[in-house]
């Protein structure tokens, strides 16, 4: 079965490099802008899955407005807690900060959710999936949600941090004998560094 995965489009939030996960945020007039350009190369296919933020379903809406969408809730970003809505530059200081840098991304977000749970709520959710339905599918997610489960399934084998993708890219897959296939980056023209 085929499935591409793709990144939602740019919020305001992302074009500041702020740690966006439970932050409900709409698309940025760039955002909007780069799907636009994305739209004409893409396929739909039979299912068109989303996150419920959304800066996921406006996506979905933008690239295929008469696809019906279904939402799966655990494809939401994970829960960044203090760091929530912050960038780096904010950030400088903060020593629950500098130690999740430390660690690697794998120390627990203060007052959020630990990147395990998150990557098994993720996984879960897409294991649960692909039970379900066995056609093409489209999958509409975050940075984190789709690093997560290309992580677990994809080959090549690489860690979490290199499958990270920029807004409005993403990845086409191949799934069989219970792993994803990657076959192609998907990118808007004007888009250089996918």
């Amino acid at each position: 079965m085929k499935i591409n995965f793709i990144r939602h489009g740019a919020t305001a939030g992302n074009l500041e490099k702020r740690y966006i996960g439970i932050t409900d945020e709409v698309l940025s007039e760039q955002g909007i802008s780069e799907l636009l350009k994305l739209k004409s190369m893409l396929e739909c296919y039979d299912l068109l899955i989303t996150s419920p933020m959304l800066r996921c379903v406006q996506t979905a809406n933008i690239l295929f407005p008469k696809h019906e969408i279904k939402i799966c809730e655990d494809f939401r970003e994970c829960n960044f807690g203090d760091f929530e809505n912050k960038n780096y530059l904010e950030l400088s200081g903060n020593p629950d900060y500098q130690h999740w840098i430390d660690s690697n991304g794998t120390a627990c977000f203060p007052n959020g959710e630990l990147p395990e749970d998150f990557k098994a709520r993720t996984i879960k959710a897409f294991e649960n999936l692909i039970k379900i339905y066995h056609e093409n599918m489209t999958i509409i997610a975050h940075g984190g949600t789709i690093m997560a489960i290309l992580e677990k399934f994809a080959v090549p084998e690489k860690n979490y941090y290199d499958y990270q993708i920029p807004n409005a890219c993403g990845y086409a897959t191949e799934f069989y004998q219970n792993k994803l296939h990657v076959l192609t980056k998907i990118m808007p023209k004007s888009v250089i560094n996918c």
